[in-house]
């Protein structure tokens, strides 16, 4: 098992000291969806949600929540991000909504943290917006889908069932 980075050498919490790591491009996606009823995913389509402009709004929630995770997460180091950008798509099949973002920067430690958390707001965001007419949406399946830079290079999940 590798040794936790957050904790010292007499398992205090700490923030890792990435000063001696060398800069690189470091990237990672995240995904997630929202289910929602028939009737509250025909309103979003039709453009009759009661809040407005749902998926504009949650995307640009996601890219605010990315620039600001180090405000969230207490161990997170505050970053000088060159991309953030979130993607919501339709999906009748759920029905609902696909959630992915996109998280980059050069720097000397990685993104992760901050893809999942533009996802994450993303979908509360979605939540929030749409909650007056369906308090049942289920928000699931965050993830990292896939990560690159630093010393442990690229990553890419294992797909898994919708």
């Amino acid at each position: 098992m590798t040794k936790l980075t957050h904790l010292d050498s007499e398992g205090r919490v700490h923030m890792v000291d990435v000063g001696d790591k060398a800069a690189s491009v470091r990237r990672a996606v995240a995904s997630g969806r929202v289910r929602c009823l028939p009737e509250t995913f025909a309103m979003v389509r039709e453009g009759r949600a009661p809040k407005g402009a749902v998926i504009t709004t949650a995307e640009l929630a996601g890219i605010m929540a990315a620039k600001r995770t180090h405000e969230l997460i207490p161990l997170c180091h505050p970053l000088a991000l060159a991309k953030a950008a979130v993607t919501i798509e339709m999906d009748d099949a759920l029905p609902g909504f696909l959630i992915e973002a996109e998280v980059r920067l050069t720097g000397q430690t990685g993104v992760e943290m901050e893809a999942l958390t533009a996802v994450s707001v993303a979908a509360l965001t979605l939540y929030d917006m749409l909650k007056a007419v369906d308090k049942g949406m289920v928000i699931e399946a965050i993830r990292l889908e896939e990560k690159s830079g630093g010393k442990s290079g690229e990553w890419q999940a294992v797909a898994h069932a919708p």
